[in-house]
C-alpha cells in the first residue's frame, strides 16, 4: 500500500495527459487552412503506415448526471438524432475530400454524451455510411460507450454486426443514495442484463467504468460497488477519480460540496479499489485502468506497445486520430484541433462547408520531444533519453525528477528513467516532470482536477 503521506504530497491539480501540450494551453485562433494542409499531409503518411483512428462524439443525454464533465446536451426529444447525424456525416465528407485515398480504419470509438441515446437504426446508418468509404483491416478495434439504462439488445446486436467487439458500460456506483445525489438512477439489474446480453452476442471485451470520490461515497459503499462490479468479471475496469471542476462543469454545483469525501477519505477509497482489483487478479496498467491478464491491453502493456490518446489507453497506435462531432478533438501527431463546443456553432460552421475547428496547437520540436517522454511514462513506465538529450532537460524537469526519485517513485540517470513499483501509483505526477507548459505556468489551480 502507498503511504498516505505520499498520496497527500502528490495530490495536486494535474492533467490526465491524453495530449501534450494539454488543451488549456492551445490557441483559440487556430488557422483552419494550416490545419487542413497538415491534416492532408499527415493522413497520407499515417494511412499508408498504420491506418487511422476515428472518434465520434454523440452528445445527447435524456437526463443530467450532475457529476459529469463531458460535453453533452440534455433532451428527451429524439428528433434531434436525424439533424445531428446529417451534419456529422457532412463533416466526415469535408475530411474525405482531404483524403488522398480510402482511409484504413484501424480504430473506431463512439463516445458521448450517451451514444445509445441514438436508435439502433440511426447508429447503423451512421456507421455503415462511414464503413462504405473505408477499408477495415482484420485487426481493427471498434468500441462504444453504453448506458445500462437505455442500451438494448438491438443496440448491441446492431453494432456487433458492424464489427464492434468492445463495449464499456458506465456503472459509476451501485449505491442508491449515491445515485440519487448524482442524479443517475441505475438499478444494478440493468448493469447485469446488458453485460449478459453483450457476452451472449459475442463481445470480446466487456468493460465497466467506476468512479471514486463521488458525493456520499464511503468505504462500505465503495466496497459494495466493487463487489457488484467484480461479480460480473469485466475484462477491463476503469476506476476514475471524480474530477470536481465546477468552474467548467456547472452541473457539479447542483449537489452539496459538503457531501464530497475529503482528500484523505478519497485517497482511502482509491486504495480500497486498487487493493480489491489486485486481489481479484486485475493488472494495473496505469492511470486508473485495470485489466484481466488475458486482455489485449494487458498484453500490449507487457510488450511495450500500449498507446494513449484522447480516447484513453488503446492497443492501436495510428499516426492520426480524427474526431467527428461537436467538441471532438483530432490529433495528427504534430498538431491538434478541437471542434466547436456548442451544437449551434458546430452546425453553422459545417453548414458553410468549413471544417468546424475553433482551437488547436501546432507542436514545435521541444513539444514533440516532451510529448514522447510523457507517452513513454504513461504507457511503458520507462524513458530512454536520446544521445545528448539528458543535458538539454529543463532545470524544472531535473528538479521534478530529483524530487520524485528522492521519494522512491523512479530512478533516473543520463540514459533515461524507470518508474518504480511505488511510482506506478503516481504516473500523472511523473508525466508532469516533462510538462514544461505546466511547470512554467504561473496559474494552475483552477484548470485541472486533483491527481487523486
Amino acid at each position: 500500500m502507498v503511504s498516505i503521506e505520499l498520496l497527500q504530497k502528490y495530490n495536486v491539480p494535474i492533467p490526465r495527459y491524453t495530449s501534450y501540450p494539454t488543451v488549456p494551453y492551445w490557441d483559440e485562433s487556430i488557422d483552419p487552412d494550416r490545419w487542413s494542409a497538415i491534416f492532408q499531409q499527415r493522413f497520407q503518411a499515417s494511412n499508408e503506415q498504420s491506418g487511422i483512428s476515428l472518434y465520434i462524439h454523440l452528445p445527447f443525454c435524456e437526463s443530467l448526471c450532475t457529476f459529469c464533465g463531458c460535453n453533452k446536451k440534455i433532451t428527451k426529444n429524439h428528433a434531434v438524432e436525424e439533424e445531428y447525424l446529417r451534419v456529422l456525416l457532412a463533416e466526415w465528407e469535408l475530411y474525405r475530400m482531404r483524403m488522398s485515398s480510402k482511409p484504413i480504419l484501424k480504430e473506431l470509438h463512439i463516445g458521448g454524451g450517451t451514444p445509445t441515446f441514438f436508435s439502433p437504426e440511426n447508429l447503423r446508418k451512421l456507421i455503415q455510411h462511414i464503413l462504405n468509404e473505408a477499408i477495415v483491416p482484420e485487426d481493427h478495434e471498434f468500441g462504444f460507450e453504453g448506458h445500462p439504462n437505455n442500451t438494448t439488445i438491438a443496440h448491441l446486436q446492431t453494432l456487433f454486426d458492424l464489427g464492434f467487439r468492445r463495449v464499456s458500460f458506465g456503472m459509476q456506483d451501485s449505491d442508491p443514495e449515491v445515485q440519487r445525489v448524482i442524479n443517475r438512477f441505475q438499478p444494478q439489474e440493468h448493469v447485469i442484463q446488458v453485460v449478459k446480453w453483450a457476452r451472449e452476442i459475442g463481445y470480446e471485451s466487456v468493460n465497466l467504468d467506476l468512479v471514486y470520490g463521488l458525493p456520499l461515497q464511503d468505504v462500505p459503499k465503495m466496497n459494495q460497488t466493487i463487489t457488484d462490479a467484480l461479480c460480473l468479471r469485466p475484462d477491463r475496469i476503469a476506476f476514475y477519480s471524480y474530477a470536481h471542476v465546477p468552474w467548467t462543469s456547472r452541473a457539479q454545483r447542483l449537489f452539496d460540496e459538503h457531501d464530497l469525501p475529503n482528500a484523505q477519505e478519497k485517497m482511502t477509497l482509491y486504495q480500497v479499489g486498487k487493493k480489491r482489483f489486485a486481489e481479484a487478479g486485475y493488472a494495473d496498467i496505469g492511470m486508473d485502468h485495470f485489466v484481466l491478464p488475458g486482455d489485449l491491453m494487458a498484453q500490449a502493456a507487457q510488450q511495450g506497445t500500449l498507446h494513449r490518446n484522447f480516447m484513453g489507453y488503446t492497443v492501436q497506435e495510428t499516426g492520426l486520430l480524427l474526431g467527428l462531432g461537436v467538441s471532438s478533438i483530432s490529433d495528427v501527431g504534430v498538431a491538434f484541433a478541437q471542434n466547436k463546443k456548442t451544437i449551434r456553432a458546430y452546425y453553422e460552421q459545417v453548414g458553410k462547408g468549413e471544417l468546424p475547428v475553433f482551437r488547436g496547437y501546432f507542436l514545435n520540436e521541444e513539444d514533440l520531444q516532451m510529448r514522447q517522454y510523457i507517452l513513454d511514462v504513461a504507457c511503458r513506465r520507462t524513458v530512454t533519453f536520446e544521445p545528448g538529450k539528458r543535458a538539454e532537460l529543463a532545470e524544472s524537469t531535473v528538479d521534478e525528477l530529483n524530487d520524485l526519485a528522492a521519494d522512491g517513485l523512479l530512478t533516473w540517470d543520463a540514459d533515461g528513467l524507470q518508474v518504480s513499483d511505488s511510482g506506478k501509483h503516481f504516473i500523472r505526477n511523473i508525466c508532469k516532470a516533462f510538462d514544461l507548459k505546466l511547470l512554467n505556468s504561473a496559474c494552475q489551480k483552477k484548470t485541472f482536477s486533483q491527481a487523486v
